[in-house]
């Protein structure tokens, strides 16, 4: 048994990976805790790590799981191939994708709302007190800072803020 890859259509990597699943093939989507504002309001939503692309645990030989279904599966485009021969990924790399999405995910997300007090911590503004604002996309947020006598917005990584307090 080894890990190969199968891209997917785009935005269907869960129904690839759902209707694979119901096919009784071991399949793996690493995902990644994301920021996202829907309706104006923050919300974390799991997103692929590697958009269009899933892993699937697959056997060769007489006995194994037939593969010619994969292709017209619900989602699925195709098996990554380099000419006729899918391509093969390293076990460790799954294995690592795994362990790391575990620990990313016992981490806390810096996550603020609107009128916190927070300080910037890395970056030419380090140690500035601002005023959370809102998110502002992916891993930046929008803060208001005083400069000269002045309050400025100002888009900051979500990674170089702490809350005050």
């Amino acid at each position: 048994m080894n890990w190969y890859l199968i891209h997917t259509k785009p935005r269907q990597e869960k129904s690839a990976l759902l209707n694979l699943d119901q096919q009784g093939y071991e399949c793996y989507l690493p995902l990644l805790p994301t920021e996202k504002i829907r309706q104006g309001i923050i919300a974390i939503v799991d997103e692929p790590l590697f958009p269009r692309y899933i892993f699937i645990r697959l056997g060769r030989g007489e006995t194994a799981k037939s593969w010619s279904p994969i292709r017209s599966t619900k989602g699925v485009s195709r098996l990554v191939s380099f000419g006729n021969e899918p391509a093969k990924v390293d076990d460790k790399l799954v294995e690592m994708l795994r362990s790391r999405e575990n620990v990313k995910q016992k981490q806390p997300l810096r996550i603020f709302n609107t009128g916190d007090y927070v300080t910037v911590t890395e970056g030419p503004f380090v140690g500035i007190e601002a005023i959370y604002q809102m998110s502002d996309g992916e891993g930046r947020v929008m803060v208001l800072i005083e400069l000269l006598s002045k309050r400025v917005k100002m888009s900051v990584e979500v990674a170089k803020l702490r809350k005050v307090g």
